[in-house]
């Protein structure tokens, strides 16, 4: 099954909004065993959008489009999609019906516009959209397969992924690769690579294959193959070989957050955490909320941006500050051991650092940063330099702060 997909949206030409739907789609069809031959952008115009589609399905089984499906006269997606398969539009009662619940449910009025997005091409397959007002559309020509989709990246997950995916394989009766991704926080690709370059090299004699998905802060390694028995239980045991060579970076599977992983275990051992932060301004607080359930284990934070609350919130001592300066060993230390303290916590995560691009030194360069995690047997604190683009370096700070509490939570030697 080769596929193309065309995002739609003058945002995504003018670099407003990043084509994040585009590389969704095309890594969950390569894991269904489809290829995506072809990805084009253009903008909601009618002439762009049937000029995409002629050149699409001159080469491709299937072509997927994203956006252009909203309720405002901007969005022409739909109507030049009717006239394209020579179709009508026409209101479809049970696409209403879940309009109106939708906007009755949020004690909102619906508006003549919001009616006609029940307003759908005859000959189409409907899509349905249970997180919003625009459903997909599926038109067959020639068999070929035409989708149409919301641009919102969460409603048009939905709907690919509850009846999008499903059609296609069966149709074109592709094979649902076997994979699995493991993840690793504060160690770069090539170090990985140097470490397990056996343990790779086995694995494409044997027909898997191994992508290195680099991110701030984060590795994760996929490993895709057929589902055949044989290589299958070869991914399993490498992957248990290069999670026992990497303890201290390895953190979890799939998707996982760092942050859930650590919630986890904080439940696990029924313990505490708060953090204490400067640099990171509450990223590693905001990291932590993300988790449902939280509150069972977080209990707040302190951001101590200024000396002055560093002293006065976290009783970091004035003349520690004066002779060593906020971003230090000895500073970062009381504000961990402190909040501990002050926070009624079991653990505390403190980070002071250079965030940068401004307010660095030779002695003290931008992307500096001191981290350090107190808990009940005493403290883990480190120096680092995460270079010099500010929202990288709080990106990787917080990352770096909670897989060191990983480490002391698990007790492993970091």
């Amino acid at each position: 099954m080769k596929v193309e997909l065309i995002s739609i949206g003058d945002e995504l030409l003018i670099g407003q909004t990043i084509n994040t739907n585009a590389s969704w789609i095309g890594s969950e069809l390569a894991l269904r065993g489809a290829k995506v031959s072809h990805c084009a952008v253009i903008e909601d115009q009618k002439e762009a959008i049937t000029n995409a589609l002629d050149l699409a399905l001159s080469r491709a089984d299937v072509v997927i489009l994203t956006g252009g499906l909203g309720p405002t006269k901007d969005d022409i997606t739909k109507y030049t999609l009717t006239e394209y398969f020579n179709t009508e539009l026409k209101i479809n009662k049970d696409v209403l019906a879940r309009v109106e619940n939708y906007f009755a449910k949020r004690n909102r009025k619906m508006l003549d516009v919001n009616i006609q997005q029940a307003a759908l091409p005859e000959s189409a397959l409907i899509l349905n959209n249970e997180l919003g007002t625009a459903s997909g559309m599926l038109f067959e020509q020639d068999n070929q397969t035409i989708i149409s989709l919301p641009g919102v990246p969460y409603e048009m997950k939905h709907i690919l992924s509850t009846s999008g995916f499903d059609f296609l394989t069966a149709k074109y009766s592709v094979t649902t690769l076997f994979h699995r991704t493991i993840n690793f926080q504060g160690i770069g690709e090539t170090y990985i690579a140097e470490k397990i370059s056996e343990i790779e090299s086995s694995l494409l004699q044997n027909n898997v294959k191994l992508a290195y998905l680099p991110s701030p802060g984060t590795v994760r390694l996929r490993f895709t193959s057929n589902p055949e028995d044989k290589q299958i239980k070869l991914i399993n045991s490498s992957i248990e070989k290069i999670v026992q060579l990497m303890p201290i970076h390895y953190f979890g599977e799939g998707s996982i957050r760092m942050s859930k992983v650590v919630g986890e275990i904080l439940l696990q051992q029924k313990v505490t955490l708060g953090t204490v932060e400067s640099c990171t301004g509450g990223e590693i607080s905001r990291e932590i909320v993300q988790i449902s359930g939280s509150s069972e284990y977080f209990n707040g934070s302190l951001v101590t941006y200024s000396n002055d609350l560093k002293m006065n919130l976290a009783d970091v001592n004035p003349t520690s500050i004066t002779e060593f300066g906020a971003v230090s060993e000895e500073v970062v230390t009381q504000m961990a051991e402190n909040g501990k303290k002050k926070l009624n916590v079991d653990y505390c995560v403190a980070t002071s650092g250079v965030a940068g691009p401004s307010g660095g030194s030779e002695e003290k360069p931008v992307g500096l940063v001191w981290i350090c995690v107190a808990g009940p047997s005493g403290v883990s604190v480190k120096k680092f330099n995460f270079g010099d683009d500010r929202a990288r370096t709080i990106k990787i700070t917080a990352l770096t702060g909670l897989n060191m509490l990983r480490c002391m939570l698990l007790k492993i030697n970091n």
